[in-house]
């Protein structure tokens, strides 16, 4: 049995009851088969690939807080500090019912890589907890948060680990989170991202996951003979990384016209409006029903169903597996050039799988959505320097890091003969910096 083949069968018999994990290790490692293969008794004799696919530290804990009727109440928390090969662990806060140890190792996994591709000095981790803001008042949240970081402060800090916010994790709790370190640790330091302007925040942090997406799609599609401009867009999603996305898309000259949350999607086939999505999702914090009922070109749907409409370029922005088999060949059926994942491993490995062979550009999520942990280091480094840059800087900076991971991870699959195969590129570009990092500090 090959190494690669042995390191797959351990991370399933090691961590059972976690697919999304064990898909994620299978993903990456399949296609560094061939850079381990070139040398793989020395990566054998290091167990270099146990130690990758294996948490430096799993940190499991209890959130108590009490409701606004003294209820009290019980979740689940976790962070999982993967590897800091590199720099210190990077990697948002995921605050949903669907958290588990499972989905927080295939994101701090996932993390690693795309860290590393970014180019900027940061280390894979994830967390989060099974709590679920919605339909909590501010006080309930607060609290939540306040209990949840009194734990975690023990372990993060400016130079050793940086969360973020993630899916259920904005401003607000950022925000709540943030005084509570302050309060028990006394220090004002860097020690998370996403915050408020007015405490050591970056301008364009909030635009930039979507907005990198766009940069790094346009770059592919350039580089492949194609122009955005013009080009039909179908996104999932209404949240962050959806919202800027379609925002951007509109800015460089193509026409996104889909958007989706839980319960249903829009089709609105004059091009999505973005203030009127931003006041439904950001500002009321309502469904797309209220989109398509102030919108007359809009068509509401219930359930799923964005990737029916024919389109030129996809960017599935909303969950991990949501682009399924079935989606991927009615995207080929109707013409579809490109798919760009804004969202963690939105896409399934058979439907990625479909798409590649029917010559679709594919940019994986490791990629095509580090704007957010790029533009997040941007922000330690503006915390560490004690200064603010400009949304210009700040966007100049994030533009040139997607365009240079682009190159990255086509220059890596062109290497190793796998041109045009973007996953494998941006595995393989993630990988060697860090393999190089642990192997030169010894075995740790």
């Amino acid at each position: 049995m090959s190494y690669v083949d042995e390191v797959i069968a351990q991370v399933i018999e090691k961590n059972p009851a976690q697919p999304e994990f064990h898909q994620a290790v299978k993903e990456v490692l399949e296609s560094l088969r061939v850079v381990i293969e070139a040398d793989e008794e020395k990566y054998r004799k290091d167990a270099l690939l146990e130690r990758i696919v294996t948490p430096e530290r799993q940190l499991l804990f209890r959130v108590p807080w009490v409701d606004d009727k003294g209820q009290v109440h019980v979740n689940n928390a976790f962070r999982v500090q993967f590897n800091s090969a590199i720099g210190p662990y990077k990697g948002g806060l995921r605050l949903h019912p669907s958290v588990n140890l499972g989905i927080i190792k295939f994101l701090g996994f996932e993390q690693i890589f795309k860290n590393s591709l970014t180019g900027l000095p940061i280390g894979g981790g994830k967390g989060g907890s099974d709590f679920d803001p919605k339909g909590k008042s501010d006080r309930e949240v607060m609290a939540f948060c306040q209990s949840f970081m009194t734990e975690l402060c023990k372990y993060i800090g400016a130079d050793t680990d940086v969360p973020a916010g993630d899916i259920g994790t904005g401003a607000r709790e950022i925000g709540f989170m943030y005084g509570q370190y302050k309060r028990i640790r006394g220090l004002y330091e860097g020690v998370l991202t996403g915050k408020g302007l007015s405490y050591g925040g970056s301008l364009a942090r909030t635009e930039a996951t979507g907005y990198g997406l766009l940069y790094l799609t346009e770059e592919m599609l350039k580089c492949n003979g194609h122009d955005i401009k013009g080009k039909t867009v179908c996104v999932s999603g209404a949240g962050n990384v959806a919202i800027y996305a379609i925002q951007k898309a509109q800015q460089l000259g193509a026409k996104p016209v889909t958007c989706s949350d839980s319960t249903g999607w829009i089709y609105d086939p004059e091009g999505i409006d973005v203030a009127l999505l931003k006041e439904v999702k950001e500002v009321k914090r309502a469904r797309l029903t209220e989109y398509a009922a102030k919108r007359s070109s809009a068509e509401y749907h219930e359930g799923r169903g964005v990737w029916t409409i024919k389109c030129d370029v996809a960017l599935p922005c909303a969950t991990q597996n949501e682009l399924t088999l079935d989606d991927a060949k009615a995207l080929v059926a109707n013409g579809c050039i490109a798919v760009a994942e804004g969202a963690n491993m939105p896409t399934t490995m058979e439907a990625t799988e479909y798409l590649q062979a029917n010559k679709v550009l594919f940019a994986p999520g490791k990629a095509a959505n580090a704007g957010g942990v790029a533009t997040s280091a941007l922000e330690m480094s503006q915390n560490s320097e004690r200064l603010s840059w400009t949304f210009e800087e700040v966007d100049s900076k994030l533009k040139n890091i997607m365009v240079n991971i682009f190159h990255n991870l086509d220059d890596a699959a062109k290497k190793y003969g796998m041109e045009g195969n973007y996953v494998a590129g941006a595995n393989i570009a993630g990988f060697l910096k860090v393999a190089d990092a642990m192997q030169a500090q010894g075995i740790v």
